[in-house]
């Protein structure tokens, strides 16, 4: 994949992750939060399924399990846990613990899968976290719900590396229906458990249904699953970074939002972050040596 593609592609699912805030905060008017949620990824998986009949299943019990792990821990797990985090933390909140997924994939890609990132690369984490902290306006308080946006994070970095680990063993567009579905039946049920389920049948109502479950379940999964088949874990889950950012974007074109002067300052660590991420990747010799060796070890 050219450069060009990669940078369309990183704008296109992050841009898609970011607004999925704002267009499910309007959604919250009309359907409670976990069945909301249940909802889009029930309808997004079974869309899918539907789309990839034709397409190679899993060969095995084995894969079907390693499939349905991904989305126990991609979707039901990291949505289950931004949903029941915002019980007790703002939105923004929950926003900045999630989006720490991308230190967390580096961690575990050094322990794990034995990646070696340097200082400058750590450094550009560091400060892509700082800017998502600055772009939410530094406001961090420790509740209940900080423990579940922390799961959110652990959960969706678990799955990163779970992608990364297996997803060439699957059709792309099958593992992103199948774990989809899965995380979102498991959803439905925490909706009609742990909450008083309620739907407003509307236009509006439809409308914000179909887009969360078309451009930012089916479209969004499928293009960043690919861009993680396709490039090192870290790298490009260094991209998250601009989802928040996005987030904030859309919640001034959608709600009318005012959008502070820290929204600045955060965006421009956002970008010095990503661009240390990835600046010692397109280094000649000893930064090339990494990279193969790092492609080796994938």
């Amino acid at each position: 994949m050219n450069r060009v593609w990669f940078a369309i592609l990183v704008v296109v699912t992050t841009s898609l992750m970011g607004s999925s805030f704002a267009v499910g905060k309007i959604g919250l008017n009309y359907v409670s939060p976990l069945l909301l949620v249940g909802l889009r990824f029930t309808l997004a998986g079974v869309l899918m399924a539907l789309w990839v009949w034709r397409k190679p299943l899993p060969a095995s019990l084995r894969d079907w399990g390693k499939v349905l792990l991904i989305g126990f821990f991609q979707t039901a797990c990291v949505m289950g846990c931004i949903f029941l985090s915002l019980r007790t933390i703002p939105a923004s909140e929950s926003s900045i613990l999630t989006f720490m997924n991308p230190l967390l994939v580096v961690i575990w890609g050094t322990v794990f899968l034995g990646l070696r990132y340097r200082f400058s690369q750590w450094l550009g984490v560091v400060i892509g976290i700082a800017g998502v902290f600055v772009t939410l306006g530094f406001h961090l308080e420790w509740e209940t719900g900080t423990l579940f946006g922390i799961g959110s994070a652990f959960a969706w970095s678990v799955a990163t590396l779970l992608v990364k680990k297996w997803g060439e063993r699957f059709n792309i567009w099958v593992m992103t229906a199948y774990q989809m579905l899965f995380g979102g039946l498991v959803l439905l049920l925490m909706g009609v458990t742990l909450e008083t389920p309620r739907f407003e049948l509307t236009p509006a109502s439809v409308l914000i249904v179909l887009w969360l479950a078309i451009m930012a379940s089916v479209v969004q999964f499928a293009t960043w699953f690919a861009l993680l088949q396709k490039g090192d874990p870290g790298r490009t889950s260094a991209f998250l970074f601009l989802a928040p950012f996005f987030g904030v974007l859309s919640g001034w074109l959608l709600l009318g939002e005012v959008i502070p002067w820290h929204t600045y300052a955060g965006g421009f660590c956002i970008f010095v972050g990503i661009f240390l991420v990835n600046w010692t990747f397109a280094k000649k010799g000893r930064g090339s040596k990494q990279l193969s060796a790092e492609r080796g070890a994938s």
